[in-house]
């Protein structure tokens, strides 16, 4: 039967009705007003703002989207600013406060499982965060713009991100769509690498270039490439550290079309490192695969992993085989460091910020060192000084307490890791993705030591999550060894 166009009006039959037309015509020219005096600004704006609230809604009925949301950002966000003339970084933050304000809404009536919280990996992230609050304290401190702009890579999203994997990112679901997020974008960054080495930048990118970027990221007419990231050196260490990543899981994955997916992951990541041309992204994989031997626990693995490394150590390290190609003559120098001119100013660098931290025990203050430092105090003598490792900077802006603090955590945060990964994940495929990402962590902070990328987008929040993950192995094993059983008897019927 036809529905009865009288008792139930149209679309368009409704259009007809004066009040409705009336009302629509009103708020069209209402936002043309607005529009004609704020100008595009306000357009913009308004244009968002219905995908604001579909947002808004989408993630207080299930919170987990604004994590993934928060993952994809995290590769995109810095690159955008190429693009929009705009600072973006403050949208990071927005989102990950906003998924805590939906999962009190969400969970108003259905408490969640707050108990969850206390473990030592959240307790420190806390402990971390406060110590570097309590810096706005130090009286070397002069800026509070230059705290509040470094804060956040540092100590902010390392407690924001922890506690929303334990909350309601903590399903093997959620791991694997982490893990496929971070193999999808870096696939994306390579081939955007791909396209600026043989197609060349584009002009936004050229522009960028040409107003101060071409000084590191063109070397001897060689292009380094930076893809959507924010420096050559950010993408070659998150493209080193992906490649590691994908290789571990790789070796240990029975599904063909994973192994595919992982394949591709892996041969991309490792091009990105090398189209870089950061030396230093090398020790990523060197070194996150050396623990990946260890915490395998097997003789035969040891003795065949060290007869895969060393050849390519002796390669890179005691020939010249390759010079010829710009990014394979920038890998090798990662090996001979002492015959680099940039290595020995690092080293003078170091010894100028170990005279003034002598009496400085908390440092010159959270963001008052280094080049990021120029915006906010361009006079002031740390400022003037580069700190290109993580850990100098760290020992600049919080101290030689701050930096043992930071230590002391990390160290933790890898032995206990290491600890779970080799005596309590019984799960192979969940071992293969725990080993995988400790690796990886092990191998930033091995790389941390010449390049500060710890604490950068996106390689900051990758580690950040990827720790919660490690500590949640325990509990995510039980629950792999259901999924595969599941998936057996599905098969099976």
């Amino acid at each position: 039967m036809g529905t009865n166009p009288i008792l139930y009006p149209t679309g368009p039959d409704r259009l007809k009705r004066p009040v409705i037309f009336g009302s629509i015509l009103v708020i069209a020219v209402g936002i043309g007003y607005v529009i004609a005096l704020g100008g595009f600004t306000v357009a913009s704006v308004l244009l968002v703002l219905p995908v604001i609230i579909l947002y808004l809604n989408r993630i207080i009925f299930k919170p987990e989207i604004g994590l993934t949301i928060a993952f994809i950002l995290n590769f995109i966000l810095m690159g955008l600013t190429r693009y929009i003339p705009a600072t973006l970084g403050p949208v990071m933050d927005i989102t990950l406060v906003t998924i805590y304000i939906a999962i009190f809404f969400h969970y108003f009536e259905d408490k969640i499982n707050i108990r969850i919280l206390n473990n030592d990996l959240v307790i420190l992230s806390v402990i971390w965060f406060i110590y570097i609050v309590m810096e706005l304290f130090n009286p070397e401190a002069i800026s509070k713009a230059a705290w509040f702009s470094s804060m956040r890579g540092i100590a902010f999203y390392m407690m924001m991100v922890i506690p929303l994997i334990y909350l309601i990112y903590n399903e093997p679901k959620h791991l694997n769509r982490f893990l496929v997020i971070w193999g999808v974008f870096s696939i994306l960054g390579s081939l955007k690498a791909f396209m600026q080495l043989y197609i060349g930048p584009d002009p936004w990118e050229q522009r960028w270039l040409d107003a101060g970027g071409a000084v590191t990221h063109v070397i001897w007419g060689n292009l380094r490439a930076f893809s959507f990231y924010t420096d050559a050196g950010q993408f070659g260490a998150a493209q080193g550290h992906i490649g590691l990543i994908a290789l571990i899981i790789l070796m240990n994955e029975k599904n063909f079309r994973k192994k595919v997916f992982w394949t591709i992951v892996m041969i991309t990541g490792f091009y990105g490192m090398s189209a870089s041309g950061t030396r230093g992204a090398i020790s990523i994989p060197f070194a996150g695969f050396v623990l990946y031997l260890i915490l395998r626990k097997n003789i035969k693995s040891i003795i065949i992993g060290a007869s895969i490394l060393l050849p390519v150590y002796l390669f890179f390290a005691f020939t010249t085989i390759g010079n010829s190609n710009y990014q394979v003559y920038r890998m090798r120098t990662a090996f001979t460091p002492e015959d680099d001119a940039s290595y020995m100013v690092r080293i003078s660098n170091q010894r100028l910020f170990e005279e003034y931290l002598k009496t400085r025990p908390f440092g010159g203050g959270v963001g008052h060192s280094g080049a990021r430092a120029l915006a906010y105090t361009p006079d002031a003598f740390l400022a003037n000084i580069a700190t290109d490792s993580w850990f100098v900077l760290i020992w600049a802006d919080v101290g030689i307490v701050g930096l043992f603090l930071h230590m002391f955590i990390i160290f933790y945060i890898i032995g206990k890791g290491s600890y779970i990964v080799m005596f309590q994940i019984k799960n192979r495929e969940l071992f293969a993705k725990e080993a995988a990402l400790l690796c990886g962590f092990f191998g930033v902070i091995w790389a941390s030591y010449g390049n500060a990328i710890l604490g950068q987008f996106p390689t900051g929040l990758m580690i950040y999550a990827s720790m919660a993950y490690v500590f949640l192995g325990p509990k995510l094993d039980s629950k792999f060894d259901l999924l595969e059983k599941n998936q057996t008897t599905n098969i099976l019927n």
